[in-house]
């Protein structure tokens, strides 16, 4: 039973009514575990039948009881960093989501489980001065977001990010950020005095400029035109600011690409990257069933696609080409990008987060060797 206490009941809905603010309506069963709990089929049926809805999800938060906070990883793809996430599971409810996996590892499914059962680590803050305060700690860059949005609805309740970034802001830590929330021009405060040492970075995340798109595809985070305004108002605040689309989904927005790239520079974006979509053990399940709801009729399409870039398959995990995929495909892809962004002006220089000014309480600066 996964750690926390549970508030409320969480129903689904038939199998072929999509929920306005959710995605998919699916709970694939969780691959750890032998037994999977589905709702009554029939009952939900008629109830449908009966008033033309059913009872939708609602979203339970969880106290997340974790001792540290801080996590590093080593993945070929990405290189050796550090991650902070003060929350597990997204309410955002993006189809193409990769971190939905991680869920299975607290006995909870990758479909509506994910996005209305979210872990929150309350001590976060705490525990991340602890972290840093600590003598063995090294200051290396951290992202924010390497997993779940940092800015996610919950955000604006719980505040965790933000007291993070006050944290953050004390120890002149560098961050990078990297989500989808308009929410995050909340906190220019706290990142223009980060960026005045060189201490922070922040993404944007933007998979299509289509909003009605957007809406279905990503039901809970900012549309594309909030998400341009929040790429604005950092700039125009002095934070470096770029623009990640991800994911690129062949056959749907690929198309989209040098849009994206144009709209996002022309609002103050001085950086760009992508990744093609990922569709690792249920995330297939959860994407495939968002294409029977909203883009049946593209569907053959994307998978024809998707399999161009996966040597046949709708995922291939080896590291080096699971980010991008490999082929003809994958490379006119890589083109378009380069050439959108030489267009753009994107790219041009490097703005690399220092750990120069890193200073420990007390307002003692680290000396470096």
């Amino acid at each position: 039973m996964p750690a926390g206490q549970l508030v409320g009941t969480v129903h689904a809905p038939p199998s072929a009514t999509a929920i306005p603010g959710r995605g998919p309506n699916l709970n694939p069963a969780n691959r750890f575990e032998s037994i999977h709990v589905a709702p009554d089929g029939e009952w939900l049926d008629a109830e449908f039948a009966a008033t033309g809805s059913v009872p939708h999800p609602r979203t339970q938060f969880f106290h997340d009881a974790t001792e540290t906070l801080l996590t590093h990883n080593n993945s070929p793809d990405v290189g050796p960093g550090w991650g902070l996430n003060c929350y597990r599971g997204c309410e955002h409810g993006c189809a193409y989501c990769f971190a939905r996996p991680y869920h299975d590892y607290l006995g909870w499914s990758s479909g509506l489980d994910f996005e209305t059962k979210i872990l929150v680590k309350t001590r976060a803050p705490a525990l991340l001065r602890a972290e840093l305060a600590a003598k063995k700690w090294k200051p290396e860059p951290i992202l924010m977001s390497g997993v779940t949005d940092c800015y996610q609805p919950a955000e604006r309740h719980f505040r965790l990010t933000r007291q993070c970034l006050e944290v953050l802001a004390e120890f002149r830590q560098p961050v990078g950020i990297l989500t989808k929330n308009f929410l995050v021009t909340r906190d220019l405060d706290l990142l223009a005095e980060l960026a005045r040492w060189q201490c922070v970075s922040v993404n944007v995340t933007i998979v299509t400029l289509d909003s009605d798109l957007a809406g279905k595809l990503e039901p809970r985070a900012a549309r594309p035109e909030h998400r341009l305004r929040a790429i604005k108002l950092l700039a125009d605040a002095g934070v470096p600011v770029g623009v990640m689309v991800a994911p690129v989904i062949p056959g749907l927005t690929d198309h989209e690409l040098p849009g994206i790239l144009a709209a996002a520079a022309a609002a103050g974006a001085r950086r760009a990257g992508y990744v093609t979509l990922r569709l690792p053990y249920a995330v297939k399940d959860v994407f495939l069933q968002w294409l029977d709801d909203h883009e049946p009729g593209k569907k053959e399409r994307v998978l024809s696609r998707i399999r161009d870039l996966r040597g046949g398959k709708l995922y291939d995990a080896t590291f080096g080409t699971r980010l991008r995929g490999e082929g003809i495909f994958a490379e006119q892809i890589s083109q378009m990008f380069e050439v959108a962004c030489r267009r753009a002006g994107l790219n041009r220089e490097e703005t690399p987060l220092s750990v120069a000014h890193f200073r420990r309480p007390g307002g003692v600066q680290l000396e470096l060797l």
